[in-house]
């Protein structure tokens, strides 16, 4: 697998950074994510605008422009030519010289393997626990991940997928997703506030807009639990239901019907970046 650090292809086993950097200092880093299907880098524009944000907003300043960043994804993607797959972009602080303050960052990026959720898994549905907790700087993507890593014994214990945060008996989000809901009178709602802004929740709220009653604001947890349908939308996960809360069944328990025309407007969408359609 050839990877990209700084200023060359290399293989990834010998792609190494030295251990002074703020990543590894002090886990500080901007960070995204996006999917490769049929070779197409999908919405490739709207994951480097993200990106560029949450480095600008972490103070850190790439050596390399929007495009060139653009051109190596693509020359990475041939250079390995795994059909299916994630990149995976990284703007670490660099080699601070007092292990606190950012410097010069190394940008690292990666293409791995990725398998979306099988159709049954789509079908059936998922678990998930609920979690007081509100991230840091949740606008920002960055590597911290702490308390979703920290957490992943607690699901298990519960035979659950994941973990929904919340403050204040209100919802946020997931540790890698977005979460909306499906009321029994028929909106579709998503939280707003002290989230991260998901490329996949918004090219969902760009499809849904003018066939569906959207709201985006706050949701309680109680409006969560009693709803008709709840999903979760992310890079790799695409549009995942959630059949159940903690011990609350969502609906009939499987995937619901908005649910599901909402999952395959979104493949229709991919299909048409991948024919170039839009």
């Amino acid at each position: 697998m050839i990877a990209y650090v700084n200023n060359s292809f290399t293989e990834e086993e010998n792609a190494t950074l030295r251990v002074g950097d703020l990543a590894i200092q002090r886990g500080y880093a901007a960070f995204d994510y996006l999917r490769i299907k049929n070779n197409c880098a999908l919405f490739l524009e709207d994951y480097l605008d993200r990106f560029y944000c949450s480095a600008e907003l972490l103070y850190l300043h790439p050596a390399q422009t929007k495009e060139e960043v653009k051109q190596i994804i693509l020359e990475l993607i041939e250079k390995n030519n795994i059909a299916e797959s994630g990149i995976r972009m990284i703007l670490t602080g660099g080699y601070s010289p007092d292990s606190y303050g950012p410097d010069l960052p190394n940008l690292v990026i990666l293409q791995q393997n990725l398998r979306l959720p099988s159709s049954e898994k789509f079908a059936a549905g998922v678990k998930v626990i609920t979690y007081e907790y509100q991230r840091e700087l949740p606008h920002i993507k960055s590597i911290n991940y702490l308390m979703g890593i920290w957490l992943q014994q607690k699901i298990k214990q519960q035979n659950a997928s994941d973990v929904l945060y919340h403050k204040h008996e209100i919802v946020s989000e997931l540790p890698r997703a977005n979460v909306f809901i499906v009321t029994r009178d028929e909106k579709i709602i998503t939280p707003v506030e002290n989230i991260l802004p998901g490329i996949t929740r918004m090219k969902l709220l760009e499809i849904a807009s003018g066939k569906f009653q959207i709201e985006e604001r706050d949701i309680t947890l109680y409006e969560l639990k009693n709803a008709a349908e709840v999903f979760m939308t992310s890079t790799t996960k695409r549009i995942l239901p959630i059949n159940q809360v903690d011990e609350f069944i969502i609906g009939k328990g499987k995937a619901g019907p908005y649910t599901t025309q909402l999952n395959n407007a979104f493949i229709s969408m991919e299909n048409a970046v991948i024919s170039g359609q839009i």
